[in-house]
């Protein structure tokens, strides 16, 4: 179980890395698209018409796909008082209580994303000539991939492997 438990982390490792080039990739054109925007409307005068839009979706993109690698990696927000004072086996139960806490999150996100995507999908947005939907695809896409890493990071510990960071290099070690 643990063989097949490392490449399972192993590949959603690079899902994990995809995401997080994406997420920055994101962050890095809504900064052009705003930065474009601010430019044509001052200095010349022309407003960009799609960029605000534009500039929110992919925001959404980046901050979704950003906080499911950060929960995949551990850097989520958590209340860590108690764990100073409960011994490891009751801290493994408390993260293990988080991580269901999270997926059940995530699987929200995951529902009701699609219901928003299905309602909004016959809405055409203006400025962009695309579905409604499409404002609405990155808090699907973020929730699937917190349901996943939260389930992986939950397998890995019934499995005995350590829950962030399992890269490549840690394959060979563990």
């Amino acid at each position: 179980m643990q063989g097949t438990m490392r490449r399972l982390a192993v590949g959603l490792g690079h899902v994990a890395s995809a995401a997080l080039w994406l997420a920055g990739t994101g962050l890095v054109l809504m900064t052009l698209i705003i930065g474009a925007q601010v430019f044509f409307r001052y200095v010349l005068n022309d407003s960009i018409i799609w960029s605000e839009p534009a500039a929110v979706i992919l925001m959404g993109w980046f901050i979704f796909l950003g906080a499911a690698v950060g929960i995949r990696e551990g850097y989520h927000l958590s209340f860590d008082v108690l764990l100073y004072l409960v011994p490891e086996r009751g801290k493994l139960v408390l993260y293990t209580l988080s991580d269901i806490v999270v997926t059940g999150f995530g699987a929200g996100m995951v529902w009701y994303g699609w219901q928003l995507m299905a309602s909004a999908a016959g809405v055409q947005l203006p400025t962009l000539g695309v579905s409604g939907a499409v404002d609405f695809m990155p808090l699907f896409g973020g929730g699937v991939l917190m349901v996943l890493f939260s389930l992986e990071r939950i397998a890995r510990r019934a499995a005995g492997l350590p829950t962030a960071r399992f890269g490549e290099d840690d394959l060979e070690k563990a």
